[in-house]
């Protein structure tokens, strides 16, 4: 046994997201976050290569997708790269939020090894999951043992172990406090874990021009307070300095915009962004609309708001309409939709196209690019407006998807409109965190721009993927 404490980054390395930072005190060993890293995976593969599931675990290991690390996977992955099962080597996961980016590739991972989460990310993994198709990368809450030859045989399900703000873990040798942080997801957590070495503080992402900057603050009061050894600290946008964005901003942006028009509005933005969620659905409800949302976001509104703290409406609320896609026949018959689908299909506010198009100028309808085709059904009205709450293109792929948008913008004859707030702080907002927990060394991750981090606090060390750092 040695005492030694250590830091261990197999993911966020010079990249935005996926990160899996393993920290192990003696002989205890847990892994802060196990994402996937989109910008590994986009090098590989595309729309039309993926990993092959007929070979399990073997294109993750060799294309570097996931650490090869003993006693980490599931035994039925580690036989289709001919290994025998191995016994857990990993006490728990400390998952910050559903973001797949930090919480992917739990479906990797050796079912004896529990999920520690709030209980908010929780319940957005049970819609995921529920909405979703399985595949190897989304078997978060549970999964079916590979190769999957009777497809009604039980699924294996994985040990969630749930807390909210104020809750004390314990995992072997460590003491964990999760004290909630504003992003643009909820249900999002930053860590301070107390080691044998003394206390390692891991922001999670984090924001403080958000809705509610309040949680930010209180968790930076309290890492400030635990005179940390070390901060793992996300620096997304370190490059960026102060920007005045806000989501009362774009609140009061789009509100204008449809208060501006007796046409479709159609807006574009995150649904597990419940700010922004709420921000359109009370847009709709002060212009007298409703916010018209997929079968998707129904799945995701009947979990979220069984959580009260979190205010969102129910699927049936008399403020949301369902909307029907046509699938399989073009009929909309019940045959052509998942099972999970089908609980809406006939709830009294599911509206298909044609009602949809009968009613435009009373709705604020939720669509993204992937689902333009509804508009050939939909027929907006020239004119209609269509609001982009994301963040804009950043990369070569994305700026394809944002062209052919705009190309269906202009078929219809809509107009464009670009709003947004991001999830992530902007450069002051991180130098003025890091400066005030004060940590003994710095730790920059989930930043392509670690290197503008270095001097923020007294000590800074950049990471390298797979290099154990000793504290």
């Amino acid at each position: 046994m040695t005492d030694l404490v250590s830091l261990t980054f197999y993911g966020g390395v010079n990249e935005i997201g996926g990160n899996k930072v393993l920290l192990e005190d003696g002989d205890t060993r847990v892994f802060i976050d196990f994402g996937m890293s989109f910008g590994r995976k986009e090098q590989f593969y595309g729309e039309f290569l993926s990993p092959r599931v007929a070979n399990g675990l073997g294109d993750f290991l060799e294309m570097g997708l996931l650490p090869d690390l003993p006693g980490m996977y599931r035994d039925d992955l580690l036989a289709t790269v001919r290994r025998k099962p191995e016994k857990p080597q990993c006490d728990a996961v400390l998952l910050s939020h559903a973001h797949l980016d930090h919480s992917a590739y739990i479906s990797f991972l050796h079912e004896k090894i529990p999920i520690y989460c709030g209980e908010t990310c929780y319940l957005i993994l049970q819609a995921l999951h529920e909405a979703g198709s399985r595949n190897l990368e989304s078997e978060l809450v549970d999964f079916k043992k590979r190769p999957i030859i009777d497809r009604k045989s039980p699924a294996v399900t994985r040990e969630f172990r749930k807390f909210r703000t104020g809750q004390k873990l314990n995992i072997e040798t460590l003491e964990v406090e999760p004290i909630h942080v504003d992003h643009s997801i909820p249900g999002n957590y930053g860590f301070i874990i107390h080691t044998s070495e003394g206390a390692i503080v891991y922001t999670s992402d984090v924001r403080m021009h958000g809705a509610k900057p309040e949680m930010t603050l209180e968790f930076i009061e309290a890492a400030k307070n635990a005179n940390p050894i070390a901060l793992i600290s996300e620096g997304t946008r370190i490059d960026l300095g102060r920007t005045n964005e806000s989501e009362a901003k774009v609140k009061n942006h789009c509100s204008g915009i449809v208060n501006g028009t007796n046409l479709l509005v159609t807006a574009d933005f995150n649904f597990k962004d419940v700010d922004r969620l709420r921000t359109f659905y009370t847009i709709a409800k002060e212009t007298q609309r409703k916010l018209a949302v997929t079968l998707g976001d129904a799945c995701l509104l009947k979990y979220l708001s069984k959580d009260p703290k979190l205010n969102v409406p129910p699927p049936d609320d008399n403020d949301i309409v369902i909307m029907i896609p046509k699938r399989g026949t073009g009929k909309y018959q019940n045959e052509d939709y998942d099972k999970s689908e089908r609980q809406f299909l006939t709830v009294q506010n599911a509206w298909t196209a044609e009602k949809l198009s009968k009613n435009q100028g009373k709705l604020i309808t939720h669509l993204s690019f992937y689902s333009m085709g509804e508009f050939i059904d939909i027929k907006p009205e020239k004119g209609s407006t269509f609001i982009h709450s994301l963040s804009e293109p950043f990369n070569e792929e994305m700026l394809i998807d944002y062209r052919r948008l705009h190309n269906w913008l202009k078929h219809f004859g809509m107009g464009f409109v670009q709003s947004h707030a991001s999830g992530h702080a902007t450069g002051d907002e991180i130098r003025q965190m890091v400066k005030e927990i004060n940590p003994q060394v710095l730790f920059p991750i989930h930043t392509e721009h670690q290197e503008m981090m270095k001097g923020i606090a007294y000590n800074t060390t950049l990471v390298g993927y797979g290099e154990p750092v000793i504290l």
